[in-house]
């Protein structure tokens, strides 16, 4: 193998143990969202660990702020890769993971034995999602759908999404968001994403060459067709699976943009209660770590595979694997892809569409199930005002929210 086939191949220089105690810390500290993980990654990592430069980080917040899935978990997988190799990869994303799943997968159960109807403070959970929605709404058009342009995508792609209900309307959407930016041709959508820095840092080294990156995306491929074949045959835990692959292999943006896509497949096909699916949304919002682990709350509640702790396993692996074979596969070939502005315009359509999905997912599924009573729509509306204009953290929200659902419901 020549060094053009090895792309940026260095040793691993940490251990998985190191790596994992690290993300553990940030698995049961790190509250906010993704863009608030990206800073407590750089804080702890470039700042005090000193892992990387402040350069090579930007890079590295580029490429996964471009590719579909979590970016801020597909960060921390890469740090974990250049720093102690593919176990690396791994000790990073269970310790930055788990924390929050198992907090979630705990409440499935409770969920699951109790019901959805009894406890007002379920309710207080929706009314609590519904302003967390709504105030990512608005950040997101303000970043990425502010222009004439990326406004009319948006648009586009909320009455594709409402005229086609369900997962084929999301994939379409967001498809033709990605045409339509390649034909305008002309956003630069790094900056509103995590911009890379102008000079590359020490490079985005990792132990996998251009060789093993070029079999990890044809794996991702593979399975990207296979999957949905072998769920058609009828298996509950294939179906399971499937549903949460497509939504960590087309979710750009990630964090609050999984939430259209995954009730496009769980909700609409009735494979999960809407009221559950909202009351576990706003309790993700009240546990630190990445937002994807709501899979694992969706997967013990669902009513096809297996349901219960399995099925939050499922459902976990297979939301977060595209993005392991996806950055894995990338990495090597990021610095020549980042300067072309043809993908940078992709990028553009495509984050413009996810904003018109979730506009349509707030106005379909959330404010419906969330806003049931005038009462609501005041405690939402402070909610609101608290996190937008007081800018207080979610889960503080959310920790107020649920008692009053309960007075509410009283």
């Amino acid at each position: 193998m020549d060094a053009g086939d090895r792309g940026d191949l260095d040793a691993a220089v940490g251990t998985p143990g190191e790596v994992f105690l690290a993300f553990l810390r940030q698995g049961v500290t790190a509250f906010g969202g993704p863009i608030a993980h990206l800073g407590y990654f750089r804080e702890e990592f470039v700042v005090r660990r000193k892992w990387l430069d402040d350069a090579t980080y930007a890079d590295l917040v580029a490429l996964c702020q471009f590719l579909p899935g979590p970016a801020s978990s597909q960060v921390g997988m890469a740090l974990g890769l250049m720093r102690a190799g593919r176990l690396g990869a791994l000790a990073a994303w269970a310790g930055f993971t788990l924390p929050s799943a198992i907090a979630l997968v705990l409440l499935a159960l409770g969920i699951a034995s109790f019901g959805t109807g009894a406890a007002g403070w379920l309710h207080g959970l929706k009314i609590a999602a519904a302003a967390v929605v709504a105030g990512a709404l608005i950040g997101m058009i303000r970043s990425l759908a502010a222009a004439r342009e990326t406004a009319t995508i948006a648009v586009a792609a909320m009455a594709a999404a409402t005229v086609l209900p369900g997962a084929i309307g999301q994939l379409a959407a967001i498809a033709l968001g990605g045409l339509a930016g390649a034909a305008a041709g002309r956003f630069d959508l790094l900056g509103a994403r995590g911009e890379a820095s102008g000079a590359p840092g020490r490079g985005l080294s990792t132990v996998i060459g251009r060789g093993e990156a070029v079999a990890m995306l044809a794996v991702f491929a593979g399975i990207s067709v296979s999957l949905p074949l072998a769920a058609a045959t009828g298996s509950g835990t294939l179906g399971l699976a499937d549903a949460f692959w497509r939504a960590g292999s087309w979710v750009f943006g990630g964090g609050h943009v999984v939430l259209p896509l995954l009730q496009a497949e769980l909700v609409t096909t009735g494979r999960v209660d809407g009221a559950a699916f909202l009351a576990g949304y706003g309790a993700t919002q009240a546990v630190p770590g990445p937002l994807f682990t709501f899979a694992a709350f969706l997967g013990a509640v669902a009513k096809i595979g297996p349901g219960g702790v399995l099925g939050a396993a499922v459902a976990l692996v297979a939301i977060f694997l595209p993005s392991w074979f996806l950055v894995a596969g990338a990495l090597p070939f990021w610095r020549d892809l980042r300067g072309r502005a043809a993908a940078r315009a992709v990028l553009a359509g495509v984050n413009a569409a996810v904003v018109g999905l979730l506009a349509a997912a707030f106005f379909a599924v959330v404010w419906p199930q969330a806003i049931l009573a005038p009462g609501d729509a005041v405690v939402a509306a402070a909610a609101f005002v608290a996190l937008v204009a007081w800018k207080a953290p979610p889960w503080a929200v959310v920790a107020v929210c649920a008692p009053i659902g309960a007075v509410i419901a009283g």
